[in-house]
């Protein structure tokens, strides 16, 4: 099986890494020379990269297609390539629903929509996709952990959580600089800050029968730091943040349908 990725960027790197480091099966990989430094470093790196200068050439050598680019380019340049019918293709854009890509496609080729993350790079991580499809799981279970969705309204919600992955590194960034700032050595800092939230996030997913609510409960006591910070933290405003943030990414998502 030859795997295709018509762009070449973060996710696409974090992806084929990902596979490379798996027990998935395949002949060839083959990407795109657009962004040429990452193709070299990803050919480089790994054996059985092929590099393609036509987007057409990928998608003519490929059984499988991974739809790589932002959404203004995804609409420029899908509809102008010939797909195949026997071809399964997953998008991983954001904005574009499965009823346009099948417009842009034309052929009635198998469509999933996925949202893999850079941590999928090191086989970690939750890939959402929609609709459910067993070839397609099976995939990503090699290098993740695989959500199927069957509603796709429902994937929206998926889609916009992913959109805080900035705001989690810019929180572990604040405060790895404020321990910065009160003297600690800043290797140390954020080496301390992101396994502290490494250790919680495995520590919530060992306990993820439980209702977060008890997890938040349990790590504070009467009178402690915990119950201190996060009193203060909501008084800031800090849930209220989120909620209309993850609010107005769903919104967006909604309005590119």
């Amino acid at each position: 099986m030859n795997l295709g990725f018509i762009g070449t960027g973060k996710i696409t790197s974090s992806v084929i890494t990902g596979i490379c480091k798996s027990p998935i099966k395949y002949k060839k990989i083959i990407i795109s020379s657009r962004n040429q430094k990452k193709s070299k470093e990803l050919k480089k790196k790994f054996k059985r990269i092929y590099i393609e200068k036509s987007n057409q050439k990928i998608i003519d050598n490929s059984n499988w297609i991974f739809l790589a680019v932002t959404p203004t380019i995804g609409k420029k340049i899908i509809s102008k390539l010939k797909f195949r019918a026997n071809q399964t293709i997953i998008s991983f854009i954001s904005t574009i629903n499965i009823a346009q890509l099948r417009k842009m496609i034309k052929v009635k080729s198998s469509i999933v929509r996925a949202i893999p993350l850079p941590p999928i790079s090191l086989k970690k991580g939750p890939v959402p996709i929609c609709p459910p499809n067993k070839k397609v799981k099976n995939f990503f279970d090699q290098i993740g952990s695989t959500i199927e969705i069957k509603n796709e309204k429902l994937s929206i919600n998926f889609w916009s959580t992913s959109g805080m992955m900035a705001t989690y590194y810019e929180i572990l960034r604040i405060m790895s600089n404020w321990l910065v700032a009160k003297g600690v050595k800043k290797i140390d800092a954020q080496k301390y800050i992101t396994s502290l939230f490494l250790a919680l996030s495995e520590d919530a997913v060992f306990n993820s029968k439980k209702e977060l609510k008890h997890l938040v409960s349990e790590s504070q006591t009467p009178k402690g730091l915990n119950e201190q910070g996060l009193k203060e933290i909501k008084k800031m405003g800090f849930h209220r943040s989120i909620v209309n943030t993850l609010n107005s990414l769903n919104k967006r998502l909604k309005k590119s349908k």
